[in-house]
């Protein structure tokens, strides 16, 4: 028990260190590593860590030194590593429907298990729940409320159909207020509001920075794809309103206006530029990306990664705090089919695309629900092709891997000939 102390003590050590090596060296996986460990320990170290929605307002969780973990970032994760089957079969021996988000069915099961490519995410001392994104949230972040008995915070944003509405502004600025009461009242201690502010800055300017990054593959031959793209967004996630995130970004944007600049493109003869929508098929990423790259075709863009850049046009960076309000409600799948439809027509225009790739995802239906409508929208305002893959982002039963090539390759014929290549 004596030596204790001492332990705890060259832990922290060794990860600090660790944190410092990696920081200078700014590469993502070792840095997700680092940032991983931190949230492990965290109850060494003292500091507390709260699970939130991918959505969710993480800026007053920073500004009160919690770490904020992500269980859908996790799930892609798990995606990624090709475990989401097994724990979506586990979660469904459990009980819970196949029908339900892969995300929630692989991290539901996951936290019984400790299981997926980290071992497990670490234990939450409270869960923040942003509706922004979907209303599957509610219930799964209820499910593991009750399993780890730690407290809940809600953040409701009403859908903006239409529009944003002046008492949806009041009704999503009250709860600020409240959000803040619930950290302090778990943390013991108040906000500083001066390092709210300084938290706020570093978001908004983390989030132009990435923002800038995804635009430079409007040139032509684009310096990096989509596929890249889902790669480098971890960091704009998980640590958004820090300065790694600024230091990062700054770096990664550097190197794409050096690509840009001598020429030098992601897909070595890119004759075909297309847009992305809806979240990656997480286990297929690299089969998909050599599939398009066999037709000299480039994923220059899509409209997952811009949704954590989409409504910086909302902040006002004198009074961040305020304006979270509406940035955090009209982010992309808050807003109605019609309003969908202008952000993908404004993606075609700014990337000169000449067809769009549409996972209809089985497990996200905010995403996909209103894609066939989008899909009308383009063809008639632009007159290009757009692809239906029907698929799944984490569990690879939903995926038929010939089904897809043939319908890719259809769909490649259909843009070379109206090409007339």
């Amino acid at each position: 028990m004596n030596k204790m102390p001492e332990i705890v003590l060259f832990f922290l050590a060794k990860i600090k260190k660790l944190a410092l090596y990696f920081k200078k060296k700014k590469k993502m996986k070792e840095i997700m590593m680092v940032y991983y460990m931190e949230a492990k320990s965290a109850r060494i170290s003292g500091r507390k860590v709260a699970w939130i929605t991918s959505g969710g307002p993480v800026e007053p969780l920073i500004a009160m030194d919690v770490i904020p973990v992500y269980p859908e970032n996790h799930g892609a994760m798990i995606g990624a590593s090709k475990m989401g089957t097994e724990l979506c079969e586990k979660s469904e021996s459990m009980g819970y429907s196949s029908d339900l988000c892969s995300y929630a069915r692989s991290d539901i099961a996951c936290a019984t298990v400790n299981g997926g490519p980290i071992g497990g995410l670490p234990r939450p001392d409270m869960l923040v729940c942003c509706n922004n994104i979907c209303g599957t949230v509610l219930k799964w972040y209820e499910v593991q409320a009750r399993y780890f008995n730690v407290p809940l915070f809600i953040f409701d944003t009403p859908f903006c159909h239409t529009g944003y509405a002046e008492e949806v502004q009041r009704y999503v600025r009250r709860q600020l207020d409240e959000y803040v009461l619930f950290l302090e009242k778990e943390c013991g201690r108040k906000m500083d509001s001066d390092h709210l502010k300084a938290v706020g800055k570093l978001s908004l300017e983390g989030q132009r920075l990435w923002q800038a990054v995804l635009a430079t593959t409007a040139n032509s031959p684009a310096p990096m794809t989509a596929f890249d793209a889902f790669y480098h967004l971890a960091l704009i996630v998980t640590l958004r309103g820090t300065p790694l995130v600024i230091d990062y970004y700054t770096q990664l944007l550097e190197k794409m206006k050096d690509r840009v600049a001598r020429g030098i493109g992601a897909i070595p003869n890119e004759n075909y530029r297309l847009l992305w929508d809806n979240i990656p098929i997480w286990p297929r990423t690299r089969w998909l990306s050599e599939k398009l790259a066999s037709h000299n075709a480039c994923l220059v863009a899509d409209t997952y990664t811009s949704a954590w850049c989409g409504t910086t046009k909302y902040i006002d960076e004198n009074n961040f705090f305020d304006s979270m309000a509406e940035a955090y409600t009209r982010i992309y799948l808050n807003i109605g089919v019609d309003e969908m439809a202008r952000v993908v027509l404004e993606m075609v225009d700014k990337y000169r695309v000449d067809g769009i790739v549409m996972h209809s995802n089985r497990s996200c239906k905010p995403y996909s629900l209103g894609q066939y409508d989008i899909q009308k929208i383009v063809e008639k305002e632009r007159g290009i092709p757009c692809l239906i893959i029907e698929a799944d982002m984490v569990d690879e039963r939903s995926f038929s891997e010939s089904q897809v090539s043939t319908r890719i390759d259809a769909f490649m014929e259909i843009i070379k000939q109206r090409k007339g290549a």
